[in-house]
């Protein structure tokens, strides 16, 4: 089953908001959208989704138009839309009954997902002695808890398509787990699964393939492993307990970044790299750290929307450095 994206495009007035943005999923597995506030992410996960009318493009399904009507599609929109006023569970029943399913199958699916992402406690309220038993409501639940009955929403009908714009935002460190264990889950389960997350680790993590949107524009689509090929491995991290600045020096590589944790270079090629290995132990310098490696996402991200990948690289390293400082 191919899932295609074909030259959407759309404008708000006289704004461009998406131009021309293409891609495929040829088989399950989970696709990346990224780029800033306002690239224009959550404008194609609505046009996508019929949502929002397209001025331009189509979006098929073996070939056939993709309608949500005939598709089991589940949708984690980034700004959250539960009703606060009304019962949780009344919602989820509510969701499940738009979906097709029977009371009996929802609740045995709530139960599930409840216990699951640990809210069984705000869906089963215990009875206390004398009083009536009070459903909860979304407004009496943290943000996280919201987030996990919208979860549950998205999942109940155990959709093949998911769609999860920024679905680890806000989330404390455990829930971020939890979460990401059960995208694993559903990735597992064979679906097809359309991301947008401002967190590229997370990208990195379950992603294959991506786009990064700027503006509205596409500036890289394609295989994250191949995007990173293309760089090439330029970023090279030393730390040695002896001052080896006048051998970088000599050697004529460019410093990013020099701190007490250590030195962030940027070089031509690996044989730049293996020249400066090749001097140091002739030199017989203490080597702690020599670490060449290709550019991260947030590096590769960075440059395709700032066009500057030596801040990003400086960034990059920072971070780098003050987790080896912390640890």
């Amino acid at each position: 089953m191919s899932f295609e994206v074909k030259h959407l495009q759309k404008k708000f007035g006289d704004k461009q908001v998406v131009e021309d943005l293409s891609f495929e999923l040829k088989e399950p597995g989970v696709y990346a959208l990224l780029g800033t506030n306002g690239a224009g992410k959550s404008t194609s996960i609505r046009m996508i989704l019929g949502i929002l009318a397209k001025d331009h493009g189509e979006v098929l399904l073996d070939g056939e138009k993709f309608d949500t009507r005939k598709v089991n599609v589940g949708y984690l929109a980034e700004e959250r839309g539960l009703y606060p006023k009304y019962p949780i569970m009344d919602q989820l029943l509510y969701f499940a009954s738009l979906k097709g399913l029977s009371t009996d199958v929802a609740m045995e699916r709530i139960k599930y997902w409840g216990e699951r992402l640990k809210v069984t406690e705000y869906l089963f309220p215990e009875r206390k002695k004398g009083k009536k038993v009070k459903k909860v409501t979304a407004d009496q639940l943290s943000k996280g808890n919201q987030q996990k009955i919208q979860l549950m929403a998205a999942l109940i009908s155990d959709p093949q398509f998911l769609i999860l714009d920024e679905p680890l935002s806000g989330l404390d460190p455990v829930n971020t787990e939890l979460f990401k264990s059960v995208i694993h889950e559903e990735i597992d389960k064979k679906k097809y699964i359309i991301m947008s997350s401002h967190q590229m680790p997370v990208i990195e993590e379950f992603c294959e393939d991506i786009t990064i949107l700027n503006r509205g524009k596409v500036v890289v689509c394609g295989n994250l492993n191949e995007i990173k090929k293309s760089y090439g491995r330029v970023n090279l991290f030393v730390k040695c307990d002896e001052d080896i600045n006048n051998i970088i020096s000599e050697l004529g590589i460019k410093v990013v970044n020099d701190t007490p944790a250590g030195i962030q270079l940027k070089v031509r090629d690996e044989q730049e790299a293996k020249n400066l290995m090749k001097r140091l132990n002739e030199e017989n310098k203490t080597i702690v750290r020599f670490e060449l490696r290709e550019l991260s996402l947030h590096e590769i991200f960075l440059e395709s929307v700032n066009g500057n990948v030596e801040d990003s690289q400086k960034l990059s390293s920072e971070d780098m450095m003050e987790e080896k400082v912390s640890e």
